[in-house]
């Protein structure tokens, strides 16, 4: 069957249609919805998207979601995952420019002496602390800095001005490091979690909306693993 052929099946087919209610974290919806989601589209014509993008932890049962995407560490353990980036890890950029006027931290503890972008969380008013490894042991550390911001990309803007460095994911930072707009530090005391997770409960599971979303974001993915092995 010719793939235009399967699109005409898809378009008609109803189970492929209704509305598909999605909750992200503001830090994770860019590096996976923004590619996905017209990839979805196109494959599934008939099925709407709703897209909430907020950091407070969500009941998607009592929300009527039918699925999350979250940091693997932070799904709960009765939701169905579905792995959708590899693991991540994290980072602490700033620009060439950055460096040569203030130097760069040689450890954690040197940060003091640095301006840092800090985030804080809308929905509890924290600010981050960035998180580190010493010889098998997790520490964090409150970053000083005169800015505060609750949106990554405004972060990540910030760090790429060479006003401050920035603590963010290798999904955030990776392309501007790789063509010289940022640059690493600290990177001998950074963890590795588990990557961005699709999640949901049981009850979704068996929702032909969900399967098609998920087939989606697995067809990407591969898509994007093979140009990278290029």
């Amino acid at each position: 069957m010719t793939a235009a052929a399967t699109g005409e099946l898809t378009r008609l087919d109803p189970a492929f249609a209704g509305n598909l209610m999605l909750a992200t974290f503001p830090a994770e919806y860019r590096e996976v919805l923004e590619p996905l989601l017209p990839h979805f589209s196109r494959a599934y014509p008939d099925v709407e998207v709703e897209v909430d993008v907020n950091d407070a932890s969500i009941d998607l049962t009592a929300e009527r979601f039918d699925a999350g995407i979250r940091i693997g560490e932070y799904v709960e353990r009765d939701m169905i995952a579905v792995k959708l980036t590899p693991d991540i890890r994290w980072s602490v950029v700033g620009t060439p420019g950055y460096f040569a006027a203030h130097g760069r931290p040689n450890r954690p503890e040197d940060l003091i002496d640095h301006e840092c972008v800090r985030f804080r969380f809308a929905s509890n008013r924290e600010i981050y602390r960035w998180e580190f490894e010493r010889d098998g042991r997790e520490f964090s550390i409150e970053p000083r800095g005169k800015f505060v911001v609750n949106d990554s990309a405004l972060m990540l803007a910030l760090g790429l001005s060479g006003v401050a460095l920035v603590y963010g994911s290798d999904l955030q930072t990776a392309t501007d490091v790789a063509e010289g707009r940022l640059e690493y530090v600290l990177e001998r005391y950074l963890p590795t979690t588990p990557g961005l997770f699709l999640y949901f409960p049981a009850r979704s599971q068996m929702q032909p909306k969900l399967r098609a979303f998920i087939d989606a974001a697995r067809t990407l993915q591969k898509q994007r693993s093979r140009k990278k092995m290029k």
